[in-house]
């Protein structure tokens, strides 16, 4: 494995195992696998729903706490400066650890100037190793990290071959900010894993086009995070170590870039409209679970 240093000194493994679109009826297992088989960073967050899958499958691993790095991150209901405070001590129970590695923002709405701080108080406290954010934007990075008393370490977005983040990654280099991937294969949106240049580049080394998409990234130092619910595939993936591709290889995959987002853009005020009604329905739904188990 290999790994990158945060700006506050935390080492982080480059890659990763997710679990978000991973069932609560399956995560226990995907993640006690993805140990078993090598991983030792594990993604998650609140609003995956499984942070208790996650939990129970590290308790229940022969992998000491200390030796894998956990992430989840606090979902946009949640922000403010109180409420992000009890959403984090909600996780940690869940995840049944007394600190997180690395706790992210998700998503850049709502207040999460407040909740941001609420991170930076408990990074102080030794309940979070690491702090950062997700899906923020060069704009909105730059803005957060200019502004806050400590930068985010992270900053967890979409980036894959059609989606490259070029820009962004100059921003947040600049920062100090690592770039993290979210959906580095890009869920195989735009014939991904077929593509002609990804495959004969992979023919070349004995690889796949999957993998081939994971060396790409991290030899741009981004850490990458794939997700299989399959356990071959899971060590496939931990599979890209033993090649490097060449200069003209990373050319001819930079040529790959469409410079746009293959799900959804944050500035789309339809888009960010479709986020608020979702926060709005999970309020409403919490709500009512809460009346039930108080009835």
């Amino acid at each position: 494995m290999e790994y990158v240093t945060l700006s506050n000194g935390v080492k982080m493994p480059i890659l990763g195992y997710g679990v978000y679109q991973v069932t609560s009826d399956e995560c226990e297992r995907c993640v006690r696998e993805a140990l078993e088989v090598g991983y030792r960073s594990i993604d998650t967050a609140q609003s995956y729903f499984n942070e208790e899958q996650v939990g129970l499958a590290i308790k229940k691993s022969d992998v000491a706490r200390e030796d894998i790095f956990l992430t989840t991150k606090v979902w946009v209901e949640h922000y403010g400066y109180d409420e992000c405070r009890k959403s984090v001590e909600e996780s940690l129970k869940k995840l049944k650890t007394d600190y997180i590695d690395l706790m992210l923002l998700h998503q850049p709405f709502s207040d999460y100037y407040g909740a941001y701080r609420a991170l930076e108080d408990m990074y102080d406290e030794g309940k979070l190793r690491a702090i950062g954010i997700s899906n923020f934007y060069p704009d909105r990075m730059v803005d957060i990290a200019s502004f806050s008393r400590i930068r985010p370490m992270v900053n967890q977005v979409e980036t894959h071959v059609l989606n490259q983040q070029t820009e962004a990654k100059k921003w947040m280099d600049k920062y100090g900010v690592q770039i993290e991937a979210w959906a580095p294969f890009g869920e195989g949106r735009g014939g991904l894993f077929t593509n002609e240049t990804l495959v004969n580049i992979g023919n070349r080394y004995g690889k796949t086009s999957a993998q081939v998409m994971l060396r790409w990234n991290i030899q741009r130092g981004v850490v990458v995070l794939p997700k299989s619910t399959h356990r071959e595939r899971m060590i496939q993936n931990l599979d890209v170590f033993d090649f490097t591709l060449t200069d003209d290889d990373m050319a001819a995959i930079a040529a790959l870039d469409t410079a746009a987002s293959s799900f959804f853009s944050h500035y789309d005020p339809n888009m960010v409209e479709w986020f608020v009604k979702m926060v709005e329905e999970r309020k409403k739904n919490n709500d009512s679970s809460k009346e039930k188990k108080n009835w």
